[in-house]
């Protein structure tokens, strides 16, 4: 019981670490000693839940693909196709707005330059808006991801379907 407790507190430890970080950081972390951090930690990676890195000391973080991943796959498996594409649709017009504001595109197209002679308020509002366009081009990746996997299940559901 003793190891397996050790594994929820070093799974929401890790899940919440973008750096690198020692089996050890990540146990003072977790309030679990080393050895079972490093037990649980080596589970995880195994499960592709946590990247590995070196070997004294090893060091661990969440594997963002993973993540990105197990996201997909939810927004495929709770939300309709129509939804998704209904949702790409609306993120394909705030896209295209921020084109038409920033007369670029794409948000890495942005020259600094373009920041020099504003003032502070308007460099955090633009900031803000360049932030915030990355994150619609994200969703947008992911959403479409998600489209392709519903439509390869459903395609899948009906070729089952239609042998039997």
């Amino acid at each position: 019981m003793g190891r397996e407790s050790n594994h929820v507190p070093a799974y929401d430890v890790v899940t919440g670490t973008t750096d690198f970080a020692s089996a050890k950081t990540i146990g003072e972390r977790a309030d679990c000693s080393t050895d079972g951090a490093r037990s649980a930690l080596t589970q995880l990676v195994e499960m592709g839940i946590a990247e590995r890195r070196g070997t004294r000391p090893a060091e661990y973080r969440r594997n963002d693909s993973y993540f990105r991943w197990k996201r997909i796959e939810t927004l495929a498996r709770e939300h309709s196709t129509a939804d998704l594409r209904e949702e790409v649709d609306a993120l394909l017009a705030e896209d295209q707005s921020f084109q038409d504001r920033f007369d670029a595109p794409s948000p890495d197209a942005i020259s600094p330059a373009t920041f020099e002679d504003i003032d502070h308020e308007d460099v955090h509002d633009r900031w803000d808006a360049l932030t915030r366009w990355r994150s619609v081009r994200d969703h947008l990746e992911i959403l479409q991801q998600a489209i392709h996997r519903a439509e390869r299940d459903a395609d899948g559901r009906t070729g089952e379907s239609a042998s039997a």
